[in-house]
C-alpha cells in the first residue's frame, strides 16, 4: 500500500498515512479538526513486508539454480587462454 503525505492549509500540520489506492483522500486535520487537509505531491514511497526478496522466490525446477550454475572461466589480466 502506498504512503501518502498530507498538509493542513489551516494550521500547517503535516502527516503521513498508509492508504489503499481506492481510499478517499483525507479531509479533516487530526490536529486542528478543520477540513483543510490537502494531499502533497511527493516522491513515491512503499513498504516491503516479509523476510525479503530472493532470486529463487519465483523460479521453478532447473531455473532455481541459475545463479550457481556453470559460468564462463574467469581469466586474470583480461586475456583468457581458453578463448584462444
Amino acid at each position: 500500500m502506498p504512503i501518502y503525505e498530507y498538509q493542513c492549509a489551516a494550521c500547517g500540520h503535516q502527516l503521513e498515512t498508509i492508504q489503499n489506492f481506492s481510499d478517499a483522500p483525507l479531509v479533516d486535520c487530526p490536529c486542528c479538526k478543520s477540513p483543510e487537509l490537502k494531499k502533497l505531491l511527493s516522491v513515491p514511497d512503499f513498504r516491503l513486508k516479509g523476510g525479503g526478496w530472493y532470486e529463487t522466490d519465483f523460479k521453478t525446477g532447473a531455473k532455481k539454480n541459475l545463479a550457481s550454475g556453470d559460468s564462463a572461466p574467469v581469466c586474470a589480466g583480461g586475456a583468457c587462454a581458453a578463448a584462444e
